[in-house]
């Protein structure tokens, strides 16, 4: 986002690259401090998961809020809000570490002429279908978002958000936040805590035209 900053021309003032900066740092903190997933190694334990009714409830949940976020909300505000494709794509996006992780499980017994082969088959393709779907809905709303806002602004909220929504997914998925203890939960509320401060940085700070030169020389004058 910094970068984009330079190379594209686009507007970032000292206040939204020290967002993105917070954001990027807020981010590593919630991956350092997240539920360590429990090891999944055959087809019929990732099954169990994915049936699990915890993980459909949340499934659920993501479709209707999908629903509701394409055929409603982002037709009427979608350009002028940037939260509504960023949350429409990092949705999206986390479906693909239950549909990746499936379908390297079920490419091993593929192969193997067993009776769970065709079944593998059957869920690869099903999950292959999935991430298709979602990827290539996430490309059109992220070059929707990308022709309504600056990039710099919206990949590092993008980067964030999507983050943060694969965590959750992965935690509901591998049932892990019963292992959390009290460190990791505090370093969880610090990370997000920093990301959100991040986020406001960049978000309600990003018309104010300011750099750091200005700042220096206000400072010299005051002085």
């Amino acid at each position: 986002s910094i970068l984009a900053s330079y190379l594209l021309k686009e507007k970032l003032n000292i206040l939204g690259k020290l967002g993105c900066l917070l954001s990027c740092a807020g981010s590593v903190v919630l991956i350092i401090h997240s539920p360590k997933s429990e090891s999944v190694t055959t087809q019929a334990e990732l099954e169990e998961k994915l049936t699990n009714p915890v993980f459909v409830g949340y499934l659920c949940i993501v479709l209707l809020m999908l629903l509701l976020l394409i055929f409603w909300i982002a037709p009427a505000h979608g350009p002028t809000n940037i939260m509504v494709y960023i949350s429409i794509c990092s949705l999206l996006g986390s479906f693909t570490v239950p549909s990746t992780k499936g379908i390297g499980l079920a490419a091993q017994d593929i192969f193997h002429n067993n009776p769970s082969s065709q079944r593998a088959l059957c869920l690869c393709l099903v999950l292959l279908a999935v991430l298709g779907c979602s990827i290539i809905v996430q490309f059109r709303y992220i070059n929707k978002a990308l022709e309504c806002f600056d990039s710099s602004v919206f990949g590092a909220i993008y980067y964030v958000v999507f983050t943060t929504l694969v965590l959750l997914a992965s935690a509901i998925l591998f049932r892990e936040w019963s292992n959390v203890g009290l460190v990791d939960f505090l370093g969880m509320a610090c990370g997000f805590t920093t990301v959100s401060v991040g986020i406001v940085l960049i978000q309600v700070f990003k018309e104010f035209n300011f750099n750091l030169g200005e700042v220096n020389k206000s400072n010299m004058k005051t002085d």
